[in-house]
């Protein structure tokens, strides 16, 4: 590919940044050492004292969140962020488990995958109409859920109103983990409308999960085939 050449997916470009450390309530000592011995920038360090003194509340049985603020759209607290964010890890660490099947080595994660789909969605060309923010959104939950009920495959004999169902009950629990409020009506909301396809910007999403798949498989053939060369 020339140094001109851009590879060209049916969005516009879009940015986004969204970086906080995944601790739980129950390594609140952990914790408190952590922020007791490192530098860290302002934000990042108000965030985590949050969490810290969150947790210390929670476990007091103290509600951090009062029910008359309910009605108010606000940013999940620290705690919530924490223990969603911990779970998310598991996306980090469970394997695609079509790879596994195939016996490739080190295979991409849930998390590998839905990655380079928002890295797509983000070096795409526009389209009139379609909602970028949406398509990296949507790209980086869409598979959320798997992160309890794991990467279920037809090959698991499960059926697809029966996968549906267990991914729903899967989000509704992340979305109480988090808190509720807007961010996780939000995050619910891109999930529903990939998973029903009810919108342009779910049809492109679709579109790039099957991309990243077909790359993905033309990458580790490559590998086999390079190791096969290197052996020989």
């Amino acid at each position: 590919m020339g140094s001109g050449s851009r590879i060209v997916f049916p969005c516009r470009a879009f940015s986004l940044a969204f970086l906080v450390p995944s601790f739980t309530s129950s390594t609140q000592l952990s914790l408190k050492s952590f922020l007791a011995h490192t530098s860290l920038p302002p934000t990042a360090f108000s965030f985590l004292r949050m969490a810290s003194s969150s947790s210390s509340s929670l476990t007091n049985g103290n509600d951090i969140n009062p029910s008359n603020d309910a009605a108010a759209p606000s940013p999940p607290s620290a705690s919530s962020a924490i223990d969603f964010l911990t779970l998310c890890h598991r996306l980090k660490t469970t394997k695609r488990a079509g790879w596994v099947r195939r016996d490739v080595q080190n295979p991409e994660s849930i998390a590998d995958h839905m990655y380079r789909m928002g890295l797509m969605a983000l070096i795409a060309s526009d389209i009139p109409g379609i909602d970028q923010d949406k398509c990296v959104k949507m790209a980086i939950v869409h598979d959320i859920a798997e992160a309890i009920v794991g990467d279920i495959t037809p090959s698991d004999g499960i059926s697809k109103a029966e996968k549906s169902r267990r991914e729903r009950e899967a989000l509704d629990h992340m979305c109480k983990l988090l808190g509720g409020g807007s961010r996780a009506k939000e995050i619910e909301e891109l999930w529903m409308e990939y998973e029903e396809n009810t919108s342009s910007e779910a049809k492109i999403v679709k579109d790039f999960d099957k991309v990243e798949m077909i790359l993905q498989a033309l990458e580790y053939e490559n590998g086999i085939t390079l190791c096969k060369n290197v052996s020989s």
